[in-house]
């Protein structure tokens, strides 16, 4: 039986561990040892799952500010109006902007009718100066420039300042347009004479600021003071 039991120690032995020959008392603890045995297992890297962008959606959700592709051009709906007539089916009516070209046309959806999505995607750019006709943006990150035509920048060089940052659109690579800060800072450089230095609360009168524009202020309103107007608009806001 002794030998027997040698037989089956040297068996399992030779099973569970094929490397280098141990000590005895190394050999005796392996074999012996009430710790279950653990081998390292590989991890796979967990991935996450990135969804796909729906590119799509229903007439019944367009609203201000929706970018959509109709007849391969992007266009911003600036008006909406969603129309449940008594006889007939639904639809919605749009006022719409051509981001290439600038026009503006009135377009009617059916109600449900799927529409696809302009893929515009935006990035920060500096305005940094103008060369000529031409005004030039940087990308603060990468130190790459744009140029813009004066007729892509059109009336917004209104408010336009150097060192302004901007959001610049893309469409399939291109650019189509730029928006500005809604909220800019302005110096006051001209105002009427007559009117200069009045407090009175209850009128307005023209001012023109540092970039050319001409915007109406409260009397109150000096050469030298700084304001804040909505570029959207061109309405004065308040001082800065």
């Amino acid at each position: 039986m002794a030998g027997m039991a040698t037989f089956n120690l040297s068996s399992a032995s030779s099973s569970i561990y094929s490397g280098p020959s141990l000590p005895s008392s190394n050999a005796s603890s392996l074999l012996f040892s009430s710790r279950p045995s653990i081998l390292p297992m590989q991890r796979t890297p967990f991935r996450s799952r990135i969804l796909p962008k729906i590119y799509a959606f229903s007439s019944n959700d367009i609203k201000v500010g929706s970018n959509i592709e109709v007849d391969g051009a992007p266009w911003r709906v600036l008006e909406f109006l969603h129309v449940k007539p008594g006889k007939g089916a639904a639809f919605v009516r749009t006022k719409m902007r051509n981001y290439i070209t600038g026009n503006t046309v009135e377009k009617t959806f059916r109600a449900g009718v799927t529409i696809d999505e302009a893929d515009i995607f935006k990035e920060t750019k500096q305005f940094t100066y103008k060369d000529g006709s031409q005004f030039v943006f940087m990308d603060l990150s990468t130190y790459e420039e744009i140029r813009l035509n004066a007729a892509d920048v059109g009336d917004k060089t209104k408010f336009l300042k150097e060192g302004m940052d901007c959001t610049v659109l893309f469409w399939n690579g291109k650019i189509i347009d730029f928006d500005l800060p809604i909220t800019v800072k302005l110096k006051v450089v001209d105002v009427d004479p007559g009117l200069k230095g009045d407090t009175a609360q209850g009128g307005s009168k023209p001012a023109t600021v540092d970039t050319g524009a001409v915007v109406n202020v409260p009397l109150f309103v000096n050469i030298g003071d700084e304001i804040l107007v909505d570029s959207r608009t061109g309405q004065y806001m308040s001082r800065a």
